[in-house]
């Protein structure tokens, strides 16, 4: 019983060794009013996708803006996301309802930058992927991995023959 168990918790701590090194962890960062921007750099062929983004006070709105990289045509920037506030405690904001947090992911390559915004904190969540092209179904995109199909090859198939008959010659 003992040999088992020690069999056990050797493969359970290798799982757990790879799971840590091969996983991609979601990473969270806090930017105060006085903070300096955050910038996160997409290289190609990997993509960001924003989880979380919050405000806790303040008057402006914190917001992702995406500075495209790459050829000439497809080049710019944008701002793709705001932050969801999560005070309601004052000002005009007072009445309002709670907002809803929404996602966005963004293709590299690309310079993610989030500025800080004066008396408040924003709260961001985000993981870094590589776009290695494995990912599930659904959502479209490259074309589908054909699935073999195995027939059998026809070969010869014989034909049934009756065995000769005797013939009488008179």
């Amino acid at each position: 019983m003992k040999m088992h168990a020690a069999r056990c918790f050797i493969a359970l701590a290798c799982l757990a060794a790879a799971a840590v090194a091969f996983a991609n962890p979601v990473k969270s960062k806090i930017i105060a009013g006085t903070d300096s921007a955050l910038v996160i750099t997409v290289p190609d062929d990997h993509f960001l996708k924003i989880i979380n983004f919050t405000q806790d006070g303040g008057t402006d709105r914190g917001v992702v803006q995406v500075t495209l990289q790459g050829d000439m045509e497809n080049t710019g920037t944008a701002k793709v996301l705001t932050a969801t506030r999560i005070d309601f405690s004052n000002g005009i904001n007072l009445q309002n309802s709670p907002e809803i947090s929404n996602q966005v992911t963004i293709a590299g390559p690309a310079r993610v930058r989030v500025a800080p915004v004066t008396g408040a904190t924003l709260f961001i969540s985000y993981k870094k992927e590589s776009n290695d092209g494995g990912g599930g179904g659904g959502g479209g995109g490259g074309s589908p991995t054909p699935l073999p199909i195995f027939t059998p090859t026809p070969g010869v198939t014989p034909s049934p023959t009756l065995p000769p008959f005797p013939s009488q010659t008179p």
